[in-house]
């Protein structure tokens, strides 16, 4: 049904006769539409259309005109009423959820980082200073900010400061360099961009300054760490410090995406709405760049309090965040969000130093932490380091982001005296834990159930058709919390007719209701939970002089699970190719992520073919995995 048929429905559905819709009748004056009706009209809109059209302070739209404004309808959108009946949507926004105080005490510690403590009391008021501050800036209502922050307080406060203001952060790993930050910067028109100045000897600040001069939509950066002020550049630090909010006045700038009005402590607030986007997550990039996700206050606070629940997080809860926050697993699935909206605190702490992990959970009395698999070996191998710590404290680590093997999922509840939660999930919205009463042959060897219960999960064949259970298919979901569209339509092909998200995951139904995670229908290389696809991989390496022909494939790895080994035959006839290490070289020149590069490279005269004249990956696969085991 077109945008204008369904506008024509709600109408019919309000007693106005067939003969009175045309295109150019007037809402107010040709069909005598009143409050009521108008305010009917924006709910149904809203629900159909996923979008808000103002219908009271506007000239009396047509028919036609409303119908040019809302669009076609979204896949998706008519369960939004269904969605907000049931309590999975609710009226809030997602730093009110977070940052309240009038159910959980404002006087306990709520963020731990850095050496410094915040109470959620003080949390809140250094929000709302860092929100006065940004607008102070010139940061405005409905702009985007990327945000490539590690671990720090400054993270935290900065992103809740902009969801508080109104504007929309854009979370993204450190790990991403230019060929991916170009894609996203380019769909999304920021206007700022929030970076270390330095991070892992990486210099974060010249990255943000070239993309500056590519992207005009940039002003202003923000910038952590930085040595002293400079044109464009606003201090995070000083921004963040804890302090009264004071009123602030917008600085004069481009007029904003959307009419602010006054606020709390003289911040400047859009007028919001919770169906308005409150953040960009980024896709995992498993079919090439990282594509944004738009999610709304609604959606993503019902994902915060599922995976909470699932999570059995509570106000007692010490949630340690050692993964990379600005990823989905850790900023809200349930990690730092679902913590603090439970009452619970976070601690932030690196990735890199398993040890000093043990340490923050001994000192902060840590119940809950999400790892990879990867991350988990870690910290296997780091446990009898860490000597006589007590450890007794910790009560739950979440394991997610790749398959986790059952050999380890037992050692690590033996060595660590806890329960392991798998967590399967995506940042497109779908979530998948075990629970912490399923027993250990379920716990160890599946990757959970959703936990959201308007969840709805199809597992298929190539066909479309559902499989018995058992065997493997394709997972397919839609939900409360699952997007129907990237933003700006991209990747169409992920979702069907019906608003279900194609995950291209493989998976099978286990005898306990659970999901197994089978593998992916497209040529990923999961290393250590980071999603390389390898056409993206082979495209870059083809564009270098003296390569002919590439292939990379999955190598095994003792820790990462999964590392990047390149099949490549040389340029010319009888040349060689280049080395390994000429090729990351030219890697990193052309800006990819180094978690990207390949760590390994095997020069052949040819690529094996298949029957079909395809590049004969399986055959590669197993021919790098009988190398490294003749080696080992």
């Amino acid at each position: 049904m077109t945008g204008i048929e369904e506008i024509r429905k709600i109408l019919r559905d309000l007693g106005i006769g067939e003969e009175s819709l045309r295109d150019d009748a007037r809402l107010r004056a040709d069909l005598a539409l009143d409050s009521v009706d108008l305010t009917q009209i924006q709910i149904e809109l809203e629900d159909r259309f996923a979008t808000h059209v103002d219908l009271w302070t506007a000239h009396d739209l047509t028919l036609g005109q409303l119908a040019d404004a809302v669009g076609e309808p979204v896949p998706g959108a008519g369960a939004a009423r269904e969605y907000r009946d049931r309590g999975w949507w609710r009226p809030e926004f997602l730093d009110d959820l977070v940052l309240g105080t009038g159910v959980h005490d404002g006087n306990r510690a709520a963020l731990v980082g850095g050496g410094r403590t915040f109470t959620r009391a003080g949390l809140g008021a250094a929000v709302s200073g860092c929100a006065a501050g940004l607008s102070r800036s010139g940061v405005r209502p409905g702009e985007n900010v990327l945000v490539q922050l590690p671990n720090r307080i400054q993270l935290v406060v900065l992103v809740l400061a902009l969801i508080r203001l109104g504007a929309r952060p854009v979370l993204a790993l450190p790990s991403l360099r230019e060929h991916e930050l170009d894609t996203v910067l380019t769909a999304l028109a920021p206007t700022a961009l929030a970076v270390p100045a330095r991070h892992r000897r990486f210099d974060h600040l010249g990255l943000a300054e070239r993309l500056r001069e590519r992207h005009p939509s940039v002003r202003t950066l923000l910038v952590t760490g930085a040595t002293g002020p400079a044109d464009g550049q606003v201090r995070i630090d000083d921004l963040t410090a804890a302090a009264d909010p004071a009123p602030a006045e917008p600085a004069p700038a481009e007029p904003a995406a959307v009419d602010p009005a006054p606020s709390r402590a003289g911040v400047v607030e859009a007028v919001r709405s919770p169906s308005d986007t409150a953040l960009f997550l980024l896709s995992s990039g498993t079919t090439g760049p990282p594509k944004p996700i738009a999610r709304s206050h609604e959606a993503l606070g019902h994902l915060v309090r599922v995976s909470a629940a699932a999570s059995e997080l509570t106000p007692e809860s010490v949630f340690l965040a050692v993964l990379p926050a600005t990823h989905a697993f850790a900023f809200c699935h349930p990690g730092i969000l679902g913590t603090l909206a439970g009452g619970g605190k976070v601690v932030l702490a690196a990735p890199d130093d398993a040890v000093e992990a043990m340490a923050l959970i001994e000192r902060e009395r840590v119940t809950h932490c999400a790892l990879t698999p990867a991350l988990a070996r870690q910290w296997l191998t780091a446990r009898a380091a860490a000597g006589t710590r007590d450890l007794s404290s910790l009560r739950v680590l979440q394991v997610g982001g790749a398959r986790l093997d059952e050999s380890t999922a037992a050692e690590l509840a033996d060595v660590f005296a806890c329960r392991i939660q798998q967590v399967y999930g995506m940042s497109e919205g779908q979530l998948n834990f075990t629970r912490l009463d399923d027993p250990p042959e379920v716990a160890f060897t599946t990757q959970g159930r959703p936990a959201s219960p308007g969840d709805e999960i199809l597992v298929v064949d190539g066909e479309g058709r559902p499989v018995e259970d058992g065997e493997a298919g394709e997972l397919l979901v839609r939900g409360p919390g699952v997007v129907t569209a990237y933003h700006g339509d991209v990747g169409a092909a992920s979702f069907t007719a019906d608003g279900f998200y194609r995950t291209g995951d493989l998976v099978r139904r286990h005898p306990s209701g659970n999901l197994v995670v089978a593998g992916r229908l497209k040529d990923v290389i999961n290393r250590g939970g980071e999603k390389i696809p390898a056409d993206e991989l082979e495209a870059l390496v083809l564009s270098h002089p003296g390569v002919r022909a590439a292939a990379a494939v999955a190598m095994p790895h003792r820790v990462l699970g999964e590392a990047v080994c390149l099949y490549v035959v040389g340029g010319d006839e009888g040349a060689a190719a280049p080395s390994l290490r000429e090729i990351r070289t030219f890697l990193e020149g052309r800006g990819l992520a180094r978690f990207k590069l390949p760590e390994r490279l095997v020069e052949v005269p040819a690529l094996p073919l298949t029957a079909v004249g395809k590049t004969d990956k399986a055959g590669l696969r197993a021919d790098i995995a009988a190398r490294v085991e003749a080696e080992a």
